[in-house]
């Protein structure tokens, strides 16, 4: 532990001309008795930490002490730091080594990118989560995490329906979603890829074996496939509609964009009212007609007439409702 705490104040002191005693206290998390104790065994040590006394005083590193990254333009410097994502890393349990790796490379560049940090987190940020829910983070996920890291099997339990299943996994990846985390594991023994939901997992057991990763594995081209697939294999329904121009305009916010850009590939030309016929594919008509309400009197629904009949006797009671 006191030797993370000597390595982490050498690493602020390189990145900043000088810190006080209350500075480096608030920073490493101890008393400033335990700074000026850690300072000393620097300096018994060869590194040169020199104090300066007095109201203004502090301590710095003298005789150029330090390690600099002088190949790194501004631009890429600030790149990097865009490289993290600090809620992931914290539900992870990885937010200690993201900081003491953004630490280490502060204090390694030159001193006019020391900045690069503060001017990348003042322009961007990454919020995944959806709107209008609060994220939850996987209790099992921190230790999914490190067998991902370490490339160990895990045996899994995770609900399946009613009931609870068992796998030996290989831990490829992990995809954050929307706010919900995924894994990207191939199944041990039958070799297929497969994705599970984490906040699904009731157990996790990560022992020492390690499995020999397939190096033509790509994350993010695997995610990408499974999740079109998963996103076409939901689409189990068809309806008919008519849209006018602001309903065409609309349709991928309402159904979403694959079931939207199908339908209008496969449309004919707007007929004499600038109205358009389409097939649509949907989840089912039950979701059809949540996601259709949104469009209001720019959608005419054609087929399955059950579907035509619940939104005429729907149009009908608005129609009630408004008309007193």
């Amino acid at each position: 532990m006191r030797a993370a705490r000597l390595i982490k104040m050498v690493l602020l002191l390189q990145s900043r001309p000088s810190m006080t005693a209350a500075e480096l206290a608030r920073e490493l998390e101890v008393s400033e008795r335990t700074v000026t104790r850690d300072a000393q065994a620097l300096s018994e040590a060869g590194v040169p930490v020199y104090a300066d006394r007095g109201r203004i005083g502090g301590y710095r590193l003298v005789g150029g002490y330090r390690t600099r990254l002088t190949g790194l333009a501004r631009s890429e410097a600030e790149a990097l730091f865009l490289s993290g994502v600090p809620g992931a890393l914290r539900e992870m349990g990885l937010e200690d080594a993201a900081s003491a790796a953004r630490l280490k490379v502060s204090a390694a560049l030159l001193p006019s990118l020391r900045d690069a940090s503060r001017t990348a987190a003042q322009r961007f940020h990454l919020d995944a989560p959806n709107w209008f829910r609060e994220p939850e983070t996987p209790a099992l996920l921190p230790a999914v995490a490190d067998a991902v890291w370490d490339d160990r099997r895990i045996t899994a339990r995770y609900r399946r329906g009613e009931g609870e299943v068992v796998r030996e996994l290989e831990p490829y990846g992990l995809v954050l979603k929307a706010g919900v985390w995924y894994l990207c594991a191939r199944v041990a023994g039958d070799g297929a890829f497969r994705v599970y939901r984490i906040d699904r997992f009731t157990a996790v057991d990560a022992g020492e074996e390690r499995f020999a990763r397939d190096e033509g594995f790509e994350l993010p081209a695997f995610w990408e496939e499974r999740a079109e697939q998963f996103a076409r294999s939901i689409l189990r329904a068809e309806v008919v509609v008519r849209l006018s121009p602001e309903g065409v305009r609309l349709l991928p916010h309402a159904v979403g964009a694959l079931s939207a850009g199908e339908a209008l590939a496969g449309a004919d030309g707007p007929d004499a009212d600038g109205w358009v016929t389409l097939t649509l594919p949907v989840e089912s008509e039950e979701v059809a007609r949540t996601q259709l309400t949104a469009l209001g009197a720019e959608v005419e629904v054609l087929a399955p007439a059950g579907l035509r009949e619940r939104f005429a006797a729907e149009a009908a009671r608005l129609a009630e409702l408004y008309g007193r």
